[in-house]
């Protein structure tokens, strides 16, 4: 027992080393392309007998049909439902008995599937894997099913201020710009997909043309190679819908969404603009300045609203980053009689940042915390996999991770000075308030002369 505990201090010690190591370095790894298009990419570790194989498609759901939202998110969901000469029991079943897990998950940029299985299960785990992802059979029984269930789910979510805000702010940011749009789809949208439109979307999409396949884990390059490209080589040279996404204009005006919730005891609050892209130039200056306004427990706009005053359990802000620039925002919640001052605050910690900006003292404590908390992104084989298909879908590279330290330690107090007047907007804010209209709305024309309302049982504000 001692021996134990004395190892996994050790352990700690090893992974707190390497969390605050400057030189985190992104593990070799092999890419090639397959002549039919698909991108492989293999890297071996050998800490455990598994391996974790993603499969992402360079199309997400800005693929979605207009009034068909959803559609990427349910095709990927039905992939175990029945595929190749296996039902739903017999895949579930034939996955639990292998230990191996498998899913799909659904963004505006991509559709990612993954699968973690036993190294001696490998070649077994790939055929159930390779089925579900190029023989899916979509019956008509589970496509009706999961269709309710989740218009159910998502008209549920009415009930939950966090998702009416969530909803109503990249709606009401972005308009008829497809990151408008909810990439889940709404109560609406869902039940208009037909079993057609699933089978229409599998065929444009899972195609060699648009495939990346990232293993990592206990085995051979070679040998991983080889198994990959006599599965995914043998797929049909395709391309996919050439998708263009435009780049949204930031607002140009301020106004204000207020949402009428007559059983809300707390007002929840988003407010921004449109922020930057993943691979912004600025991500570094970016990504300190976030550290210090609203990405950490100590953060200024936490420590204002939470620690100093105790409007909130929570407050904080963020940077949506996608192929173009996603949102940024700022974001809280507070008691019914105290929505005036919170709303007040967050305003005037967004002001002090403009006015007061950050001490070398606090870009030195970024950075060191940013850099401490790096090193455990880049450790797992799930990470490996992941950050992978990320350099493929966003034209990155392993610079990406080889080079942050460096990148960090590199912004001055001038990069900062630039990245807030320039990501942190003071003017032509775009609200979204969730509240007790009763009690807290008259206070909206405070933060915007433009005030749309609506209510939260009202249809999605996505379909308007």
């Amino acid at each position: 027992m001692r021996k134990l505990f004395i190892s996994a201090l050790l352990l700690g010690a090893v992974v707190l080393a390497a969390a605050s190591d400057d030189s985190v370095k992104f593990p070799a790894y092999h890419r090639t392309v397959l002549p039919n298009g698909v991108v492989l990419m293999v890297m071996e570790k050998h800490s455990a007998p598994l391996i974790d194989v993603q499969v992402a498609l360079k199309t997400g759901s800005v693929a979605d049909p207009a009034g068909k939202e959803g559609l990427a998110e349910i095709t990927g969901s039905l992939l175990r439902k029945g595929a190749g000469a296996r039902n739903a029991t017999k895949i579930a079943e034939d996955l639990d008995f292998m230990g191996t897990t498998f899913g799909v998950q659904s963004t505006y940029d991509t559709t990612r599937a993954f699968t973690e299985f036993l190294k001696k299960d490998t070649s077994e785990s790939m055929d159930v894997v390779m089925d579900m992802l190029l023989h899916p059979a979509f019956p008509q029984e589970e496509v009706d099913k999961l269709l309710k269930q989740t218009a159910d789910r998502l008209k549920s979510q009415k009930d939950q201020p966090q998702a009416l805000l969530a909803e109503g702010y990249e709606a009401f940011l972005f308009g008829k710009h497809p990151y408008g749009r909810p990439a889940n789809g709404d109560e609406r949208s869902v039940i208009a997909i037909t079993r057609d439109d699933i089978v229409r979307f599998h065929d444009q999409y899972y195609v060699a043309g648009n495939m990346i396949v990232a293993a990592c884990g206990d085995f051979q390059t070679a040998e991983m190679e080889k198994m990959l490209a006599a599965r995914f080589g043998g797929m049909p040279k395709q391309s996919a819908p050439v998708v263009t996404v435009p780049k949204p204009e930031p607002a140009t005006a301020t106004r204000l969404l207020f949402i009428d919730k007559p059983d809300a005891t707390q007002t929840f609050f988003r407010f921004g603009n449109v922020g930057v892209a993943r691979n912004d130039p600025d991500r570094a200056a970016v990504d300190i300045v976030n550290t210090l306004f609203g990405g950490r427990f100590t953060s200024m706009i936490n420590t204002a609203l939470r620690i100093d005053s105790g409007l909130t359990y929570g407050a904080n802000s963020a940077f949506v980053r996608r192929r173009q620039p996603g949102a940024f925002y700022i974001s809280s919640y507070t008691r019914n009689e105290k929505t005036e001052q919170a709303l007040d605050m967050a305003v005037q910690v967004l002001r002090d940042l403009h006015e007061k900006g950050l001490t070398p003292e606090q870009l030195k404590s970024a950075k060191e915390y940013i850099k401490g908390q790096f090193g455990p992104r880049v450790e797992t084989p799930d990470q490996l996999v992941n950050w992978m298909t990320e350099f493929e879908i966003y034209g990155l590279d392993a610079k990406e991770v080889d080079g942050y330290a460096a990148r960090i330690d590199a912004v001055t107090a001038e990069d900062a000075k630039r990245v807030i007047e320039k990501d942190y907007p003071m003017k032509n804010l775009v609200w979204v308030v969730v509240g007790k209209g009763s009690e807290v709305e008259s206070l909206m024309k405070r933060y915007s002369p433009n005030v749309e309302r609506r209510a939260a049982s009202d249809p999605p504000y996505s379909t308007k």
